[in-house]
């Protein structure tokens, strides 16, 4: 007897939906629209709360959308070149605080495998072995820019891959994308690098490097900083950032405001969630 293939996600929220509602609705919804509505009906009659509600539009949309709508541009990659020394290799490594790295060739189009922090390891102790990048090279995965992300999803989770190179019609790397990427078109902010305290906004690194989460407060910001940012435009960091920067930027992109540089760390198609914050040194220290 054979076994069935596995339901697609937008497949099981149908079966989901049509149970849940069958109370409220004679006929099944014909289309996507008609859908949606339903499920806003069933919101404002507390069927369900506002938060489940996004996140079954989000299955709906993450249907519709492609790769190259969410990936990150090749000239925002934090890439390790395949033949540099593992001395050069740490510092990105640990400036950038992923764990999963393309490894380029000559040029930075040409990917030849992904490289986990975690691997490297081995190398940092007094009776290392000698390091080879081959030793550690993984293969990589490529995908086209127009591969649905329902797809991509559903080839993530039976290759059990975190990270997939973009690649363009001519077979150079376009970008990169991971599987955190589409999961938080459906579930938003995944804080899964960063160790916050309950309830902390801001998470100190160094002397002069920092790491908040981009809805942290203005007034919030000034009282731990000592600084005097205004609030009257915006109330949050992220919504500073944007502002100063004239764009909802993606990842990778930086701005600097008085004495501070801030750099995004995640975003999305709709907000800013995560961000860099380095204090400058300014001319009188």
């Amino acid at each position: 007897m054979n076994a069935k293939p596995p339901l697609s996600l937008a497949a099981i929220l149908r079966r989901s939906i049509s149970r849940l509602l069958k109370p409220l609705v004679q006929t099944e919804p014909e289309n996507r629209e008609q859908l949606v509505q339903v499920l806003k009906q069933a919101r404002s009659r507390h069927l369900m709360d506002g938060e489940a509600l996004s996140m079954m539009e989000a299955v709906l949309q993450v249907s519709e959308l492609r790769v190259r709508d969410i990936m990150i541009p090749r000239a925002r990659m934090v890439v390790v070149e395949r033949d540099k020394p593992v001395e050069e290799l740490l510092p990105v490594i640990i400036e950038s605080a992923h764990s999963r790295f393309p490894v380029i060739g000559d040029d930075r189009s040409e990917v030849v495998g992904i490289l986990l922090a975690k691997d490297l390891l081995q190398y940092c102790g007094q009776d290392s072995p000698s390091y080879n990048m081959r030793d550690v090279l993984r293969s990589a995965v490529f995908v086209p820019e127009s591969k649905r992300l329902n797809v991509l999803l559903k080839e993530f989770r039976l290759s059990r891959n975190h990270m997939a190179i973009v690649i363009d019609e001519y077979g150079g790397a376009a970008g990169l994308i991971t599987i955190e990427d589409v999961l938080e078109q459906i579930v938003g902010e995944i804080e899964d690098e960063y160790d916050f305290d309950e309830g902390a906004y801001i998470l100190k690194r160094d002397e002069n490097h920092y790491t908040a989460k981009a809805h942290t407060t203005i007034e919030d910001f000034n009282e731990f900083f000592g600084t005097g940012f205004d609030d009257q435009d915006y109330d949050t960091i992220g919504g500073m950032v944007v502002n100063a920067l004239g764009h909802l930027p993606q990842r990778g992109e930086s701005v600097d405001i008085d004495d501070f540089r801030f750099t995004v760390v995640r975003a999305d198609s709709r907000k800013v969630r995560l961000l860099n914050i380095e204090r400058c040194a300014t001319e009188d220290s």
